[in-house]
């Protein structure tokens, strides 16, 4: 007999996962599937692995840093404990995740699903009908078209490295380069990061990534631009890596040159869903622009941010829309982002590129707050802020950060952008803020412009 679902969703991330314990806690029928194991990216590739690794190379950056001011000895990382510590986090996830899905009285599948009609979904060998469909899939490391690439290890993959080798090249100059790199070095690698282009982390302030970039030099990780990978080879003893003009040698290259919707083998066509090159194309309320049977949440789809948070935002906005209309939107033009090395960089908002090309009048308030307190007292050296102001207005446009902590009081400055804030909201007459501490230096990063 034919089993008619009110809902199918495919993928058990953190956006598959909200809408399916939605639906099915409003009384639709649900199943979902995922053939990879439960959990999706954030829990098990990405977000929660990285914090447990950049936490730990975090503890040795910290003790390095406050050498000759009364810490002695050294700190390293054993790297065959910490995987096996944060494999405590993430190897529970998979049937955790598939237990909660069945306690709701979720139905459960582990196997690829592909588009038979505009609302039929077949998951293995079976073929199941549904009123809606949720594509809810994530990202995927990029397929990279160079000679050697199956010699690469994929990101995904560097999580669950039981040995860390002595000589490690990543490809690409974004985030995912330099988390990993930071986390090898002050494990003792030699860490390359390789850029094809004169820019990295393209997404940031310039000014903060060049600090960033002179940190990640004084722990002696090499970042190399211009540097367009052309071949991957394996020699006798590890590989060679040749990029633009240069032949480097490495025990593991690690593909981080960015991820793409993870959506090839849908066969969407059967589907009538249509695509372009970012992803699937959805209208306002995150519904196929093709088919009104289909929503999709979070990397999948063209207009989302690939972010954690703006995944989850995702999925409530398409189970409410599933569950009662069309009503929802999302609002993708306040997302904070942050790059978790050592120190930590974070951005909200404008940068001044982004602020000329729209005609914004704006100021800029910049400086260096490795001098203040809360930064000495732990040593770190690189701690700054750039920050653009409204000419008129006085309300805060955009916000990047580079220093212990940036990756919370980036929040800080998200809530006020997206509520239209001024310096005088922000500043010292505002509310007394707590002392010490990173939060307490946004009165720093403003108060010149409150005096003026």
């Amino acid at each position: 007999m034919e089993r008619e679902y009110d809902l199918i969703v495919i993928g058990t991330g953190v956006a598959g996962s909200d809408i399916a314990l939605h639906c099915r806690d409003a009384g639709m029928r649900v199943a979902i599937t995922d053939n990879r194991d439960y959990g999706g990216t954030c829990a098990l590739r990405g977000c929660v692995p990285k914090k447990v690794l950049a936490s730990a190379a975090g503890m040795v950056a910290s003790a390095r840093n406050h050498r000759g001011s009364g810490i002695s000895g050294d700190l390293s990382i054993d790297w065959p404990r910490l995987i096996e510590f944060e494999r405590s986090f993430t190897d529970p996830i998979p049937r955790r995740k598939e237990k909660s899905f069945q306690k709701a009285g979720i139905h459960t599948y582990h196997e690829p699903a592909r588009f038979v009609g505009p609302n039929q979904v077949a998951i293995g060998d079976e073929v199941f009908p549904a009123r809606y469909i949720v594509i809810a899939t994530g990202a995927h490391p990029r397929p990279l078209d160079v000679p050697g690439a199956e010699l690469m290890t994929l990101s995904d993959d560097f999580f669950y490295l039981r040995d860390l080798p002595g000589r490690i090249v990543f490809i690409g100059g974004g985030y995912i380069s330099f988390e990993f790199a930071h986390v090898a070095a002050r494990a003792g690698a030699k860490a390359t990061i390789l850029q094809r282009s004169d820019r990295v982390l393209s997404g940031f302030d310039p000014g903060i990534v060049d600090r960033l970039v002179r940190a990640s030099g004084e722990i002696g990780i090499d970042v190399r631009l211009n540097m367009p990978l052309s071949a991957v080879e394996k020699t006798g003893d590890g590989l060679l890596v040749r990029a633009g003009k240069a032949t480097i040698a490495a025990d593991m290259v690690v593909h981080g040159a960015g991820r793409v919707s993870a959506i090839e083998d849908l066969d969407l066509a059967a589907g009538g869903i249509e695509v372009d090159r970012r992803g699937i194309r959805v209208n306002d309320y995150l519904q196929s622009t093709s088919n009104p049977a289909v929503y999709v949440a979070g990397d999948a789809n063209t207009k989302s941010p690939q972010l954690t948070p703006v995944a989850v935002m995702d999925a409530h906005i398409v189970a409410d829309n599933i569950l009662h209309g069309n009503t929802r939107t999302p609002d993708y033009s306040v997302v904070p982002g942050a790059v978790f090395t050592n120190p930590p960089i974070a951005s909200v908002g404008l940068t001044e590129e982004e602020a000329k090309n729209k005609g914004v009048a704006y100021t800029v308030n910049a400086g260096d707050l490795s001098d203040r307190f809360t930064n000495r007292s732990i040593g770190e050296r690189h701690a700054g802020y750039r920050i653009l102001i409204g000419k008129d207005s006085r309300r805060i446009l955009g916000a990047h950060l580079i220093g212990s902590g940036a990756e919370e009081v980036i929040n800080t400055f998200a809530l006020a952008i997206k509520h239209g804030l001024t310096v005088d909201d922000l500043g010292l007459d505002a509310i007394p803020w707590a002392y010490p501490s990173h939060t307490y230096e946004i009165i720093q990063m403003i108060y010149p412009m409150v005096r003026k």
